[in-house]
């Protein structure tokens, strides 16, 4: 149903691209989720000019409470939000919106919704102290966890993502407080919610005094890094951040971004050098610059063993090659 809607309670927003069939699976999860719950919400769906259908899919599957935005060109994910969070009342600059509901729920169209899920993130946020966001426990297809919070991004997280290091002590690293992790224990789903820095923005809900309190996304973000922004906001404004284990989804996991693959790379590394020189003092952002280039040094070498070896085809290898040289200019 494409017309206008204004829920109390809940407004979930969802951008797609081109995964059709997938933002379809995810909306039939969400809303039998939604039914179980006695709150008052809708659906907003903004398709970023995908070319398989998918606005025309959605309205033919007549969706209760589900409203479609088109736009003509691919917005990238944080203004594709703002498409949404603007018609429901929000404004880009740090203000008041009477008339916005409670809470907006901003979720990939790549995910499942597990029972439960959208009322144990609700309460949590009108339950925890100072709750302005809050994120979901992520697991991957096969059920294996996918780590959902993390602290700010530093210098020691571009190394470990980027340089050549020693497989037994990579290992060690990846799940350490030095890449930003929280321990694995803490996503037990009997657990309670636990305080971290910021979420990933595939699951995340958000109260409305949150939201006046920062304004919308940056959108000098195009994919990736918006949600670390919009986290570092929200804290300085005042307001905790949660993840919320018994809240459970299944992520699929970037299926837009792995259509382009050499691009998502260039939208990464632009989007994270965005964010440090934002947040950072300006020597800590100049040190990530130059941990970045080394390591698309690194990465271009790897592509090319990988190509040798018949890992990637030539093709892929030399897109890659050029969008890792592309990140070294930025």
């Amino acid at each position: 149903m494409d017309r206008p809607l204004q829920p109390a309670d809940l407004a979930v927003i969802i951008v797609t691209w081109n995964v059709r069939e997938l933002v379809l699976a995810a909306l039939q999860t969400l809303i039998a989720d939604l039914a179980n719950t006695d709150l008052d919400w809708a659906i907003y769906v903004v398709d970023n000019a995908s070319s398989d259908g998918t606005a025309t899919a959605i309205r033919a599957a007549a969706f209760e409470r589900t409203k479609v935005i088109e736009s003509s060109v691919n917005l990238g994910f944080g203004a594709g939000n703002n498409l949404a969070l603007r018609a429901l009342g929000f404004s880009d600059a740090p203000a008041r919106a009477p008339h916005a509901p409670r809470a907006v729920f901003l979720l990939n169209p790549d995910t499942l919704v597990h029972n439960g899920a959208v009322r144990a993130l609700y309460n949590a946020l009108f339950s925890l102290p100072y709750a302005g966001l809050v994120g979901a426990r992520l697991t991957y297809a096969d059920g294996s966890l996918q780590h959902s919070a993390f602290r700010f991004p530093g210098l020691t997280q571009i190394a470990i993502d980027l340089l050549p290091l020693p497989l037994a002590l990579q290992g060690r690293l990846y799940e350490s407080a030095l890449n930003g992790r929280y321990p694995r224990r803490l996503y037990a789903p009997d657990q309670p919610p636990f305080a971290v820095e910021h979420t990933l923005g595939a699951a995340m809900m958000l109260r409305r005094e949150a939201i006046e309190a920062t304004g919308l996304f940056d959108e000098g973000y195009f994919l990736y890094a918006e949600e670390l922004d919009w986290s570092m906001r929200i804290r300085r404004a005042g307001w905790e951040i949660y993840l919320v284990p018994s809240a459970h989804i299944t992520h699929l996991e970037g299926q837009s971004a792995r259509q382009v693959r050499s691009q998502s790379v260039v939208h990464l590394w632009r989007s994270r050098l965005r964010f440090y020189r934002k947040f950072y003092t300006p020597l800590r952002a100049w040190l990530a610059k130059r941990l970045i280039q080394l390591g698309m040094r690194a990465q271009i070498g790897k592509a090319r063993r990988m190509a040798a070896c018949g890992a990637l085809s030539a093709a892929e290898s030399e897109a890659l090659i050029a969008a890792y040289r592309e990140v070294m200019r930025l």
